[in-house]
């Protein structure tokens, strides 16, 4: 099965410094971006907060980003921000690419970029292709890929992470290939390193099962008079809600709807 994303956009960076400049900004390790491997990445605010999420892919001599479509403009600008002295550009090339996520390889043109999805192996694989060859997806489709995503517990980007505010480690992203502990300094990392090492996170993302009318993204969870969690994006039964860690318990019920959280799974990791 391939299904299109109309979502996505693409930038590209070229330069001698493309490494190094992207190295010093996003929470994961950029010199592991090798030929069909791709990393998964945050760019954080200075305070450790999510601004963006990204793919990050070489071709060539440029690495591309796949990035949320709506907000490309925006990361782009940030990252202008920060390239001083840096022999770089950065480009949108969204009107050359069309951005697909496929259950199973396919290398049946010179021209497309293929990867696997390096948060989780039950996604599969991500093509980028040139614009001319978009197929568009029926909604049951993207239904299906959003269930599948959800099932296993994974944000996405600003849809399920409230920019300025939401906190890595608390979504997961540790547990999704997209902080590399080890490779040294990038924004945000003091605060990151913080909550994972002294163990300071106080809520996570976690999937929920939903019984009764659907409950759109920021409504509160409540277990009695006390605030437990909020939801996020769900699609049909299945929804993710950011849930206190010291919520004490499973069910929750809101209004004519009822909430139960599923146990967290481990990611089958994409890329070791």
């Amino acid at each position: 099965m391939q299904i299109d994303m109309p979502n996505r956009g693409v930038l590209t960076v070229t330069g001698e410094d493309r490494i190094a400049f992207l190295q010093g900004l996003v929470t994961n390790d950029v010199t592991k971006v090798t030929g069909d491997r791709a990393i998964y990445a945050g760019l954080l605010s200075p305070q450790g907060r999510f601004l963006h999420d990204m793919f990050v892919v070489a071709d060539a001599n440029r690495l591309l980003i796949d990035c949320e479509a709506d907000r490309r403009d925006d990361l782009a600008k940030r990252l202008r921000m920060f390239r001083l002295r840096a022999k770089v550009e950065i480009t949108d090339e969204t009107a050359q690419f069309r951005v697909s996520a496929v259950d199973s390889p396919v290398h049946d043109s010179p021209d497309l970029i293929v990867y696997t999805d390096p948060r989780e192996s039950a996604l599969g694989y991500r093509v980028l292709a040139p614009v001319a060859q978009r197929q568009n997806a029926g909604a049951d489709e993207f239904d299906s890929y959003d269930r599948l995503r959800i099932g296993l517990g994974i944000p996405d980007g600003s849809r399920d992470m409230p920019p300025g505010e939401a906190l890595p480690v608390e979504y997961g992203l540790d547990r999704l290939n997209a902080i590399a502990w080890t490779k040294g300094c990038y924004v945000g990392q003091e605060l990151t390193a913080r909550m994972k090492y002294k163990a300071q996170a106080k809520k996570r993302l976690a999937t929920v099962r939903i019984e009764g009318p659907a409950l759109p993204p920021g409504t509160v969870l409540a277990h009695g008079e006390r605030e437990v969690g909020e939801m996020r994006s769900s699609c049909g039964d299945m929804g993710l809600a950011l849930i206190r860690l010291d919520a004490e318990t499973d069910l929750i019920r809101c209004d004519q709807t009822t909430v139960t959280v599923i146990p967290a799974r481990q990611p089958a990791s994409a890329s070791p």
